[in-house]
């Protein structure tokens, strides 16, 4: 197996006799090996059976592995234990969970932390020694808070980077914190923000080769959030299996969390003068944007409670880069809607003759050296000349690509299908976005030729592999060995705002020529659903971090329960406290999985009465009202075009809404009523469903804050309490329908809230006749 393309150049191995390629092929979920800090079992789900024990079973679990191998794991787990491991793994395939148990090693009760996991057939059982009594909980919950507050107030991606770095070597201590970006899914990584202590050198801006973190090891990343070593001078242990004729393939350790790491990374850290480290993924839209990279000077053993804390950060950071991203490229979009008007003013059906005659407006769109439009196997091209075989390449590729799919590269010559052989890499385009506008190949394409760049690698580029202090392995980084090197045969990058342009236009002309509306209504709601994958990543953020959440609640209660009588009162106040406050994560993560499950699943829209609706909303929301002796006015309520279940979640949140800021005294009311209204977007007047209380009301100053995610107007023990993610759900719910929410409020004076449901299946039918009718007589004529 080689090298990716992309890292060619970069990571041409030195004619040292060090084959690079070692590491590539280099299985590194199957090493067969852990850190010694923890032991292992991996024990048959379906028996109980232990089918593998790590090597130190027998000093950590008072048993050695010979004796554990192939009896029952309630040999050292009870199984009260056993059975709830057995829960969490049937529940979470792919989850690590982390439980607090107590094990009896020769005849003393000693805690430990279990992380369960599901491999196959195996439930895997990884123990770590606890070393405190209880977690510092608070501590972690307060900097994790803290550090997602600093996040949010970063206004571009370079801050975000920063403040994540800085909170990070915070919340853990290490020496060395860096923001690593990766250029591309196999391409090198430059230091794109670091944290570090006073005596250490700097890395900012360099780059690195590709080989220092290679595919599988990338594959790793994407698939587990974080990964911890201890003591990269720690021998590690390996495992006792028990012996089978089918098979003698090692456990698959990609989902452990003691896993050792390959040797050539341990001796690259080494060579580096790091003692433990910490690598906490950065994804975007599901693949491995980069990584927060921790290197300590000693040996650092994290407890489940701050890995945890960390992985939930990392999380957040992905969250809020994308939200940084997607905010920049609407911003960049707005500039060039100036641009966008000019090209689409003169549109025909003449496509070739009407944009790529005359000026060069759509080639200075994404600032390209040349454009193209295939259309009907006819190509047109405009600006720099295209090889005929890379524009046939082109439309073979767009052929298998759903219309409005936006496809780019700034390497094409190391495309796979690359055509023309070396003088069309040579002499052709070195980038190129591309836009597909029908499923037949049809595609609109813009080219930009090579652009060299200068880079500051921490190694020389040409020779990443060197003999250093410990033999021949990957070379120490720095900045004192800086290597200036310039890249060919790439252009410049292709940004998430050319590809939002590109779609911005291909939408448009779609719109005014193609009428391909079933897929410009698709793109329109991914359009309104622009957080689509932030809904995975926070899917993720609350499965995984529950139950680690209830066994620190669950640790605090046993010692309330065993040791209450030993400790003083303001101990007992902080476990109280602890309980508390894990309690209150629980329900934040509860809220945040059922947000993020309203982004997942499909609406299934009927025709309901929406007084049917309103009936069944009642039933959940009725007592709250009673309580705060509102009353509920129903006008003549007609049906609508709606998920009823989604729909019936809306006006339970609206009315429980109007119970929590009820008026303080006088007649108290929410009326509910159907009005033909104009939204605030503009456009014609559309049915709209309104729900008017006579509350509280909300400042004016306030009120764009009324949606936001997780955000009370009030104070937590205020008005009922509550997460704050009641109206965030409701805004979620009519953007999936294809709405608009808004609201009106005056202070003292109460609030009313108004929102469509969308374009109704009736109409969208007479639209889609209407349309039809209007093709049919384009072609006649």
């Amino acid at each position: 197996m080689s090298l990716p393309d992309p890292g060619r150049e970069a990571d041409a191995s030195a004619a040292i006799g060090f084959d690079l390629g070692v590491c590539v092929q280099e299985s590194i979920h199957l090493l067969g090996r852990i850190q010694s800090h923890g032991t292992l079992l991996a024990v048959e789900a379906d028996t109980g059976t232990v089918d593998t024990a790590a090597l130190n079973t027998g000093p950590l679990l008072g048993i050695a592995p010979h004796e554990l191998v192939g009896g029952p794991v309630t040999r050292v787990l009870s199984p009260e234990h056993w059975a709830e491991a057995l829960e969490v793994g049937a529940q979470h395939e792919a989850a690590s969970l982390v439980l607090p148990v107590s094990f009896d090693v020769a005849g003393t009760r000693r805690m430990f932390d279990v992380t369960a996991h599901r491999q196959g057939h195996l439930l895997v059982l990884e123990c770590e020694p606890r070393t405190v009594a209880a977690p510092d909980f608070a501590r972690y919950y307060q900097g994790v808070r803290r550090a997602l507050a600093r996040l949010r107030s970063s206004a571009t991606a370079a801050d975000c980077c920063q403040a994540a770095t800085r909170e990070i070597r915070a919340l853990t201590g290490f020496d060395r914190v860096v923001a690593y970006r990766f250029d591309g899914e196999n391409g090198p990584g430059e230091v794109v923000a670091e944290d570090l202590s006073d005596d250490r050198e700097p890395w900012l801006g360099l780059w690195f080769p590709a080989s220092d973190i290679p595919p599988q090891a990338r594959r790793l990343y994407r698939d587990n959030w974080i990964r911890a070593i201890a003591d990269v001078d720690d021998a590690g242990v390996g495992l006792h299996r028990r012996r089978r004729g089918d098979s003698d393939v090692p456990l698959d350790l990609s989902n452990s969390v003691l896993r050792t790491v390959s040797g050539f990374h341990l001796e690259y850290l080494r060579n580096i003068g790091v003692r433990s480290s910490m690598s906490v993924s950065v994804l975007r839209e599901g693949e491995l944007w980069g990584l927060i990279a921790c290197h300590g000077d000693a040996p650092v053993t994290l407890t489940p409670e701050l890995r945890a804390a960390c992985e939930f950060f990392g999380v957040a950071f992905s969250l809020q880069l994308a939200v940084i991203e997607e905010r920049e490229q609407a911003e960049a979009l707005t500039a060039s809607r100036e641009r966008l008007a000019r090209i689409v003013s003169r549109a025909t059906p003449d496509l070739e003759g009407s944009l790529l005659a005359g000026d060069d407006a759509l080639r200075e769109l994404l600032d390209a050296d040349g454009v193209a439009l295939c259309r009907g196997g006819r190509s047109s091209v405009s600006g720099s000349d295209v090889p005929a075989a890379l524009l046939e390449a082109l439309q073979e590729r767009a052929a298998g690509l759903a219309p409005g799919t936006v496809w780019s590269t700034d390497r094409l010559s190391e495309e796979p299908d690359q055509p023309g052989g070396d003088d069309t890499a040579e002499h052709g385009p070195a980038g190129v976005l591309m836009v597909t506008l029908s499923r037949s190949g049809d595609f609109l394409a813009w080219f930009r030729g090579a652009r060299p760049t200068a880079r500051r690698w921490a190694t020389d580029p040409s020779r990443p592999v060197q003999v250093g202090p410990r033999g021949e392995r990957l070379t120490p980084r720095g900045s004192e060995a800086v290597f200036r090197a310039v890249v060919h045969g790439q252009s410049l990058p292709w940004t998430p705002t050319d590809r939002a342009a590109a779609q911005e236009l291909w939408r448009t002309l779609t719109g005014i020529v193609l009428r391909h509306e079933a897929e410009l209504a698709a793109l329109n709601e991914q359009l309104r659903i622009a957080n689509a994958d932030l809904d995975s990543f926070a899917h993720v953020a609350a499965h995984d971090l529950k139950e680690p959440l209830r066994g620190i609640s669950n640790a605090a209660t046993f010692v309330i329960e065993d040791a209450a009588a030993d400790l003083d009162e303001t101990t007992v106040r902080r476990m109280h406290t602890m309980q508390r406050l894990a309690g209150r994560m629980d329900d934040l993560l509860n809220s945040l999985l059922h947000f993020a499950r309203l982004g997942r699943g499909g609406l299934r829209r009927a025709r309901v009465p929406l007084g049917r609706v309103l009936d069944s909303a009642l039933e959940v929301a009725g007592e709250r009202l009673a309580e705060a002796r509102v009353q509920v006015i129903a006008h003549d309520l007609p049906e609508v075009y709606a998920d009823e279940n989604r729909l019936y979640e809306v006006l339970v949140n609206l009315l429980v809404n109007a119970a929590k800021y009820a008026a303080d005294e006088g007649d108290r009311r929410v009326e509910v009523l159907v009005d033909t209204l104009r939204p605030p977007s503009g456009g014609a007047p559309e049915r709209t469903v309104v729900v008017r209380d006579n509350g509280i009301g909300i400042p004016a100053d306030r009120q764009d804050e009324a949606f936001e995610l997780f955000h009370r107007l009030h104070g937590q023990g205020e008005r009922g309490g509550g997460t704050g993610v009641g109206l965030a759900v409701v805004k979620r719910i009519i953007e999936r329908h294809g709405g608009e929410l808004w609201l009106e409020s005056e202070p003292n004076r109460g609030t009313a809230f108004f929102f469509t449901l969308g374009q109704d299946q009736g109409q969208g039918e007479d639209q889609r006749h209407r349309d039809q009718g209007q093709g049919q007589g384009q072609e006649g004529g």
